[in-house]
């Protein structure tokens, strides 16, 4: 069994990692077989019939790796099969590479304040790479994180959302309480 990904040029250091390291322990830790075309941006990733969840992860692990997480970052979705990635593709929301640029400082806020505060309320790592915005966190939280950027994309004032965020911790903290009493 095979899957190809296309990965950006610039990415492909950061995949394959000093002297190979990278590449290899992916393939150890997910038990496939990983090829990269560093010229075209291939990668091709081989598994067994038996072992199609692993490869899937392989596959999701490079495309986070590729939309600008750490390899340490992407790799936590081995140790952890419940962390999903999600990724948001800006391309078509911006008219203009200015509009693009707008709506990334948006969501990354002033040095970085607005990800930052987004990461910590709703423990979701959030990666700003290129033309997209890519997600890594366990399905409810990645829901309201993804809710939250797309409030920022809408233009929604940061306090504004930011009341939102501070609403749904407080929401889920409840929700905590009352399914232990």
């Amino acid at each position: 069994m095979m899957q190809e990904v296309k990965i950006s040029g610039s990415r492909v250091g950061v995949l394959i990692g000093k002297a190979g390291a990278t590449k290899k322990e992916l393939e150890t830790r997910t038990h496939t077989t990983i090829t990269v075309d560093s010229k075209e941006g291939l990668v091709k990733v081989e598994g067994t019939e038996e072992n199609t969840i692993s490869l899937l992860r392989a596959v999701e692990i490079i495309n986070a790796i590729n939309r600008g997480f750490s390899p340490e970052r992407a790799f936590e979705m081995i140790e952890d099969e419940d962390l999903l990635l999600e990724v948001i593709d800006l391309g078509g929301m911006a008219d203009s590479p200015k509009q693009l640029d707008r709506l990334r400082g948006r969501i990354i806020g002033k040095d970085g304040r607005a990800r930052e505060q987004i990461e910590d309320m709703t423990d979701v790592e959030i990666s700003v790479f290129g033309k997209t915005i890519a997600l890594i966190g366990y399905p409810e939280p990645l829901k309201i994180a993804r809710a939250a950027i797309d409030m920022l994309i809408e233009g929604v004032p940061h306090e504004n959302v930011f009341a939102f965020l501070d609403r749904k911790k407080k929401e889920s903290k409840q929700d905590m309480i009352s399914y232990y009493y």
